[in-house]
């Protein structure tokens, strides 16, 4: 639970409030650009929120941040807003919310489907999220992108005896998963799921396209608000930067219109000006 006697600096004051014990991870802002700002090692409260619009997207942010760092100074509505999620996005494709710090924060998805339903990486393992599962099917597969994003993986594919997807390389991290990727080839486990490897971040790191609209691109790709120009971390890469770009290269065989990371902002864009986004990144990134 957040402590007002540890509200980070700078924040304006009112209800709510974001405590020291940030790490910085930006689903806040991801969730309420408008009332969440970035502020050195922490986020913090920019405004307060007004409008009852406002008012909820921040109480979900509270909700899905990994550490508790954000609270309010009266009892709130966290209760009622968490059936907000998971979040829908687009048709059958949800933001799970209650992302987990054993991942640093990073965003989880679920893809509503009637072979069975796939979550993209793992949020915390939680009652809310569980029941919520349930009650639209279950979960049949977990792909997961890489090795840093696993979270609570184990315990919803025990739940749910769910197949965990992971690639050979990052499989350290899930040495129980059920189906283990090998090779640079694309797989396709079900019609209309392809999974591309995309070696750069981590060595085993995968993305997935879902009908051909989708991408969950996990730490490999992401979009930049501010820049308004989509963006990768040569910082953040931990195998090779080189492989990297050429991962990234491959995805202009690609077609897709929204771009759903593990960490960074999401963004639909058509699919023709997306393609031109990739080959200005991969432009970038070689420079």
């Amino acid at each position: 639970m957040a402590d007002p006697l540890k509200k980070v600096p700078g924040s304006v004051n009112g209800e709510f409030f974001v405590d020291r014990t940030c790490i910085a991870c930006e689903t806040c802002a991801q969730l309420a650009p408008e009332i969440f700002e970035e502020a050195g090692e922490f986020f913090q409260v920019r405004r307060q929120p007004v409008t009852r619009g406002e008012i909820r997207c921040a109480t979900r942010a509270l909700l899905a941040c990994p550490v508790g760092a954000i609270g309010t100074s009266h009892r709130n509505h966290a209760q009622a807003v968490m059936h907000d999620f998971p979040l829908s996005i687009d048709g059958a494709v949800y933001y799970c919310g209650f992302n987990s710090r054993k991942s640093f924060g990073a965003n989880s998805y679920l893809v509503a489907h009637t072979n069975g339903n796939w979550l993209v990486d793992s949020p915390r393992f939680t009652q809310h999220l569980v029941r919520r599962f349930e009650a639209m099917g279950g979960i049949r597969y977990i792909f997961l992108t890489h090795q840093d994003d696993v979270a609570d993986a184990a315990k919803f594919a025990s739940h749910f005896r769910a197949a965990r997807i992971i690639h050979q390389y990052d499989a350290p991290a899930q040495r129980d998963a059920e189906i283990i990727l090998d090779g640079g080839a694309p797989v396709e486990i079900e019609s209309g799921f392809r999974i591309l490897p995309t070696p750069g971040h981590t060595r085993g790191h995968c993305v997935m396209l879902y009908g051909e609209r989708f991408l969950f691109t996990g730490d490999h790709l992401w979009w930049e608000p501010e820049a308004k120009r989509l963006g990768a971390s040569r910082s953040a890469c931990w195998y090779s930067w080189p492989a990297q770009i050429a991962s990234m290269r491959r995805l202009l065989d690609q077609t897709f219109e929204w771009l759903l990371p593990g960490h960074g902002d999401r963004c639909h864009l058509p699919a023709a000006v997306m393609l031109k986004e990739i080959a200005s990144l991969v432009d970038r990134m070689c420079t």
